[in-house]
């Protein structure tokens, strides 16, 4: 900035004074065409975020790893649903399938409060308002309904209503959305099975310990055509809020990598890869009966 010599003309300090009251106005006013850039933004590319490996991104997921969202118990294959879609937001990231390293992390530690062994996990988790007080969600990747599997000859086989399961033992695996949907949906008052995973859950229904199970509809469709002996899938709950039950990816609370991974969703979802995927991995899961 130039300074008025002390032999200036009293008018000429005047009027330079008052061009730079106008140039300091200008300068205050809103500019539409320009706004300003946010400084805390994260550039989601590897060389811009801040992940637990520099230039690597580690994705959890619990183990066993059950289809039709990964392929013989391997995330790392790229094989199955949800192991496709981690790949697919890695690459929309930047990182290159040799950057991805996995780590396996149980359901319920990876939505619990604290710090994580991972960047994002996978691994069907429902996004609630409840879980959201302890981590962050992705934009969603997929909308999930839950539903009743049972064995033919079974005391439910030929149930066709909520009200046909109101004297069922029923069971679910722990932490999970199917098993709010057990206990707010079909048996407010009843004390459901819990199990650890659903392959516990799946013996159980095998061994005649309990008359039937609730899983999400792709992996019942897995369940009853894959590894039971004369799976029945004996319908589709109704939804238990206004809006669809959704699966997110999981990050750390308060997370600078959550935006940068929900605009990697958003981006595949508006490319048609996210599509795409679910038909690959999940054209199975055709319609079932609605439980009224």
């Amino acid at each position: 900035m130039s300074r008025i010599p002390p032999s200036a003309p009293a008018r000429l300090l005047g009027a330079t004074a008052l061009g730079a009251l106008l140039l300091a106005a200008a300068a205050c006013a809103p500019v539409e065409d320009e706004p300003a850039a946010d400084a805390g933004a994260t550039e989601c590319t590897p060389e811009g975020m801040e992940t637990l490996t520099a230039g690597t991104l580690t994705i959890g997921t619990d183990s066993p790893a059950y289809p039709p969202w990964f392929v013989d118990d391997d995330p790392t294959n790229g094989e199955g649903y949800e192991s496709a879609v981690a790949y697919a937001v890695a690459e929309e990231l930047g990182y290159s399938e040799a950057d991805v390293v996995w780590e396996s992390v149980t359901f319920n530690n990876a939505i619990q409060p604290g710090p994580k062994a991972f960047d994002v996990d996978i691994n069907q988790f429902t996004i609630t308002d409840e879980r959201k007080q302890a981590v962050d969600f992705s934009s969603p990747y997929y909308d999930v309904r839950q539903t009743v599997i049972t064995v033919a000859g079974s005391a439910i086989s030929e149930a066709s209503s909520i009200a046909d399961l109101k004297d069922a033992t029923l069971g679910a695996q722990v932490g999970t959305t199917s098993l709010d949907a057990l206990t707010e949906v079909i048996a407010p008052t009843a004390d459901p099975q819990v199990f650890n995973n659903n392959d516990d859950a799946k013996k159980a229904l095998e061994n005649g310990q309990v008359d039937g199970i609730v899983v999400d509809l792709p992996t019942a469709f897995y369940i009853t055509g894959a590894e039971l002996d004369d799976g029945v899938i004996i319908g589709q709950l109704p939804a238990q809020q206004e809006a669809a039950e959704q699966f997110g990816l999981v990050l750390d609370k308060g997370s600078a990598l959550t935006p940068c991974v929900s605009q990697a969703i958003d981006s595949l979802v508006e490319q048609g890869v996210i599509a795409e995927l679910e038909q690959q991995w999940l054209a199975d899961v055709a319609e079932a009966p609605e439980l009224s």
